[in-house]
């Protein structure tokens, strides 16, 4: 449908918004002029003189008596009530986006985890049940996406009527029918039925926690873990199975056992009893996400959705850092508004007639869903049928004769009104009176001359109060999106769907008529959906399908290093083993080398120190002065080049003596003679304090003629050779010793030092962890102690993948989350009690 053009619409043609299908004049115009007989105006609902509207002074053209007008009226809604309406539906949203506690009556705005509109690269055979968007009827799919290249097929489909026994009976006898539908569909297709890949349509208020979840097998596995669709593709992932548990059912299905249930467990159960085909239920939509997404290429964005079925609601592509639950700060969200369950009493109020009442409190759900029954399809005939009945009592119809099924529940569907209200201005006007007649005679009602132009003006303007309120909500979605991306102008389409739209082609010339003047700075096109939603939702579970094929291949890829408990307790066994012979001298794969560190800190160091760190990511030089107050660092890195790293042994240490006397000279420190500990990060026998032999070159050095030799000495000597410089080396220590030494002394004693630099892969961390937790018992007899962590860069990845291993193993203790399930206080406290310790100073930097 073509994009409505932008004018400013003046005040007199914002009235003709209300004018009836056809060109006939407005009502409200009429109703303002015939004065007081028969006619309460209601508080809240002022004339259209009160709105500067213009009103014609003769009304003797329209065949309407006062009592009809009188009741039409209360359908009168003004621009002034719907603004109202959009701002309060507005505030609302960002209530429920923000995460704010609200009554259960304010909409939802539940997200639907899917991310991002379709790119038309599709491909696949899918089936679509759909549940809950047409009301009383069930309908199956077959859709074949063929992508940009291939020609569009159209699809499959049949629909099966619900019996009412059916929609108001247990949940599992719900979900058996459905399933036997879905059989009987399959069975009479000729398509290859093997690896059967379907999406559920379900049209209620559901809350989902991902498009998927993740259950951990073995090992005493005690359920599902949630994850988001944006972490799990870093996940490993055994088996993919969509969620959505039912909030409440509306619509007219009350069925037992179902809500706070899992509907899509629901009705693989059902398939599973069927067993006629194996099916894989692999995406759960609501019907406004598949109306969106199956929105026609070439209309630029496509990203709202907009039922008027049997109910109404709208999704949208909201910005994910808004909404609250995701805790996410990047790309968008499609969020399922749930507008229906709107109801500000403040705003809605003055709005709501007595028919309105009437059918809220004869309904399965009174007090709830009021805005969705002002407008959705199951109650505009109901509401229909209530007016006619009122005015036929009153004498104003039928000869103030009713029928018993005019005073009958659901006697009036939205196909009469669909057809009687279209009858307005048709091309022949007597076949269509004669289809009104038709209409009401099968209600057994008697019909006079002018009872059918009556009908059709009760029909238009329940019709055109539905349309103008939908539009205030979706004018309220526009204005959210609007704001959200900070634009002037918002050029946007708009998928609409729903048998409202189809069998009252008034409703949509209203609907856009009002979003323009609510909303003059959105350009909206409104698109038709495709196959009434059918095929946005195969595309879901086109991606859903995709993404699970791309994990299970990770899972395979990953496989090999994944850690269960048993061969953790292995290594863990091992390694004790290792640490305890090297311990006695006894030849082992673990040196257990002594450093001659006897006493951790205990608070009464003072003065000032220089320090080289050599062998971690870099090369540093730094000043530490060490008062009461605290410990003040101050460092500069050095280069080490390549050819000095893998040249002679006397060309190293030079370099260093170098880069020390250069930061002296910086500092301010030239000529003094302060004592100097040389962080050494290479396995070394100590034979004291200040006596290093270096075993074996490390980290990409490779010096010659230093393995086998005392390092202090080597750079000892290179200090000599630099004349005019005094330097106290007075001890050499290991990286892991320095970073446990530096931990705060107003804890409990520090006794691991532990290290992760970058050379070590990220799963080096469950290594890493399960060796901390080994120095820990060993003695068993002692209790845990703190630890410090440095792992420079490998902390800051620890940190940001720490989430997504969460969600990748359960509760039972297997892998690196079970170790750090027991030792995050330890490894933790250093750095965020005492965020003065030299520790955390040099987290932090």
């Amino acid at each position: 449908m073509p994009n409505i053009a932008r004018e400013e619409l003046k005040p007199e043609e914002s009235e003709q918004l209300l004018l009836l299908p056809g060109g006939h004049p407005p009502l409200w115009n009429h109703m303002d002029s015939i004065g007081p007989v028969g006619l309460r105006q209601r508080e809240g609902a002022p004339g259209c003189s009160q709105e500067g509207l213009p009103c014609p002074s003769d009304s003797s053209e329209l065949p309407v008596s006062p009592q009809v007008l009188a009741c039409l009226q209360q359908f009168k809604v003004t621009e002034t009530q719907l603004r109202q309406i959009q701002a309060s539906l507005l505030c609302s949203m960002e209530h429920a986006l923000g995460g704010q506690a609200s009554p259960a009556s304010s909409v939802r705005m539940l997200p639907t985890y899917v991310g991002s509109t379709p790119h038309g690269t599709e491909q696949g055979d899918f089936v679509v049940l759909e549940l809950g968007a047409t009301g009383a009827s069930l309908r199956v799919l077959w859709v074949t996406l063929v992508g940009n290249e291939g020609h569009r097929m159209e699809p499959w489909s049949q629909e099966f009527v619900i019996p009412p026994e059916v929609m108001l009976g247990p949940g599992q006898q719900l979900f058996d029918f459905a399933a036997h539908c879905l059989s009987e569909f399959l069975d009479a297709i000729p398509m290859d039925k093997k690896g059967l890949q379907l999406g559920f349509s379900f049209s209620f208020p559901c809350h989902q926690t991902g498009l998927d979840r993740v259950r951990q097998s073995g090992h005493g596995d005690s359920g599902w873990k949630v994850c988001s669709p944006m972490k799990a593709i870093g996940g490993l992932i055994q088996v993919f199975c969509p969620q959505s548990t039912l909030i409440s059912w509306t619509k007219g299905f009350r069925c037992s056992g179902v809500e706070g249930h899992d509907v899509v467990q629901l009705l693989r159960d059902a398939i599973k009893r069927q067993g006629a085909y194996s099916i894989d239920v692999v995406a759960v939509v609501n019907d406004t996400v598949g109306t969106m997404m199956g929105c026609e290429p070439g209309f630029g964005p496509c990203e709202v959705g907009l039922v008027v079925d049997t109910g109404t609601n709208a999704c949208y592509m909201e910005e994910a850092r808004h909404v609250a639950v995701l805790d996410e700060d990047r790309g968008r969200v499609c969020v399922s508004v749930e507008w229906g369950s709107f109801s500000d009493d403040g705003v809605l109020g003055p709005v709501l007639t007595t028919f309105d009442h009437a059918l809220d409190q004869e309904s399965l759900n009174p007090g709830a869903q009021r805005f969705e029954k002002m407008i959705g399809g199951l109650y505009l005939g109901e509401l229909v049928r209530l007016v006619l009945a009122h005015l036929a009592q009153q004498g104003v119809l039928f000869d103030g004769c009713t029928s018993s099924a005019l005073l009958t529940q659901g006697s009036i569907l939205l196909e009469h009104v669909a057809e009687m209200e279209d009858t307005l201005c048709p091309s022949s006007p007597l076949a269509g009176a004669a289809r009104v007649h038709a209409i009401l005679q099968d209600l057994g009602l008697s019909v006079g001359a002018s009872d059918a132009k009556l009908v059709q003006y009760v029909c238009a303007a329940v019709l055109t109060r539905a349309a103008r309120l939908c539009a205030a909500a979706l004018a309220a979605v526009l204005s959210r999106l609007r704001h959200s991306r900070e634009l002037q102008m918002l050029q946007i389409a708009v998928a609409t769907g729903g048998r409202v739209f189809e069998r009252h082609p008034s409703f949509l010339s209203i609907l856009q008529e009002t979003v323009m003047l609510l909303a003059p700075e959105c350009d909206v096109s409104f698109i038709p959906s495709v196959d009434g939603g059918g095929r946005g939702v195969a595309m879901v579970t086109a991606v859903a399908a995709r993404l699970a094929a791309h994990r299970h291949l990770l899972e395979e890829t990953l496989a090999p290093f994944r850690l269960n408990h048993e061969q953790l307790a292995v290594v863990q066994a091992q390694m004790r083993e290792a640490m305890v012979k090297g311990l006695r001298g006894e030849a082992s794969s673990l040196r257990m080398l002594p450093t001659y560190v006897r006493a951790t800190p205990d608070g009464t160091e003072r003065g000032d120190f220089l320090a080289l760190d050599l062998g971690g990511t870099n090369f540093r030089v730094l000043l530490v002065r060490v008062t009461e107050g605290g410990v003040k660092i101050t460092s500069q890195v050095y280069s080490i080049p390549e050819y000095v790293a893998q040249g002679s042994g006397q060309q190293l240490f030079d370099h260093i003596v170098d880069c020390i006397v250069d930061f002296q000279q910086k500092q301010g420190l030239s000529g003094q003679s302060l004592p100097l500990g040389f962080t050494f990060s290479f396995p070394c026998r100590q034979l004291g304090l200040d006596q290093g032999i270096l075993l074996n070159w490390t980290k990409g050095f490779n010096a010659s003629d230093c393995e086998g030799q005392d390092v202090v000495c080597l750079l000892r000597e290179a200090i000599g050779r630099r004349q005019a410089v005094e330097l106290n080396v007075v001890a050499i220590v290991n990286d892991t010793v320095g970073t446990m030494m530096s931990c705060g002394y107003e804890d409990s004693r520090c006794e691991v030092g532990l290290i992760v630099g970058e050379e070590g892969p990220v799963l080096l961390c469950s290594y890493c962890l399960m060796l901390i937790h080994c120095l820990l018992l060993i003695p068993q007899e002692l209790a845990p102690m703190p630890a410090t962590w440095r792992s420079f860069r490998m902390w800051q990845l620890w940190l940001g993948t720490q989430a997504i291993c969460a969600s990748i193993w359960s509760g039972v203790p297997l892998g690196m989350m079970a170790l750090w399930t027991c030792l995050e206080p330890a490894l933790m406290q250093m750095w965020t009690r005492h965020p003065s310790t030299l520790a955390s100073r040099a987290l932090r930097r």
